[in-house]
């Protein structure tokens, strides 16, 4: 799964929603980082490690049906698809976002 398609499916997405208002990080293991910078008026998504408010461990699949809308958030984090780190709060929002 290329990580650049997953960031240009975030920049989309996070371009349709409002100001998310906190740093996100996606660890998506041995595939990479994606941080999310939703503290600007337009979102910075960049392949780079960072502080983040909260860090959503996952697999690329698994971020892909989630941006995409095959994969609830709450079901994923409920089986371990995706595990919280940091802020259970900003995660929500996020998911959120997401789901819009």
């Amino acid at each position: 799964m290329a990580i650049d398609g997953l960031m240009e499916a975030l920049r989309s997405r996070a371009a349709l929603a409002p100001k998310l208002g906190y740093r996100v990080k996606f660890d998506l293991g041995e595939d990479g980082v994606i941080l999310f910078d939703g503290t600007e008026d337009t979102p910075k998504v960049a392949a780079e490690d960072g502080e983040a408010d909260s860090t959503l461990t996952l697999s690329p699949e698994a971020l892909q049906q989630l941006v995409d809308g095959a994969l609830d958030p709450t079901f994923a984090y409920m089986t371990g698809k995706l595990k919280i780190s940091g802020s259970m709060g900003v995660a929500l929002k996020l998911a959120a976002m997401l789901e819009d």
